[in-house]
């Protein structure tokens, strides 16, 4: 479909901005809000290693900081041969928003697997998990 084709290809485009010295991987992000806005991301490495942001937290962050908390759907993508899954920070962190959203994992040559990110975090821990205040 054109909205997840667009989403791709926003994605893709977001890996030329990653800065990535260590790695070497490229990742970039496209969050679609529920009100059709697209926002990016892609990944900050630090060479201190646990500072480092990943493309889907970086979308994430930008998002709610522009007033957005409902996502339909992000792509992510990367120069890697195989699908470009999210870690599971990022899952755990994504999945706080809906556990609806709609994960389009792109490889470097193009083919996109598409799945629901409470299928790549089955069992997720959330503020239902939470002791009552």
């Amino acid at each position: 479909d054109k909205e997840k084709e667009k989403l791709v290809r926003i994605a893709q485009s977001m890996c030329a901005k990653a800065h990535c010295n260590y790695s070497k991987v490229t990742v970039g992000a496209a969050l679609l809000c529920e009100d059709g806005t697209i926002v990016t991301g892609c990944n900050v490495e630090n060479a201190s290693y646990g500072l480092s942001i990943c493309a889907e937290r970086t979308a994430v962050v930008k998002a709610v900081s522009e007033g957005h908390r409902s996502f339909k759907a992000i792509a992510v993508a990367s120069n890697m041969n195989d699908f470009t899954m999210p870690c599971g920070a990022c899952r755990q962190f994504m999945i706080e928003f809906g556990k609806n959203l709609v994960v389009h994992a792109v490889a470097a040559d193009g083919r996109v697997l598409t799945k629901r990110i409470d299928e790549l975090l089955p069992f997720s821990f959330g503020a239902t998990d939470l002791p009552p205040k």
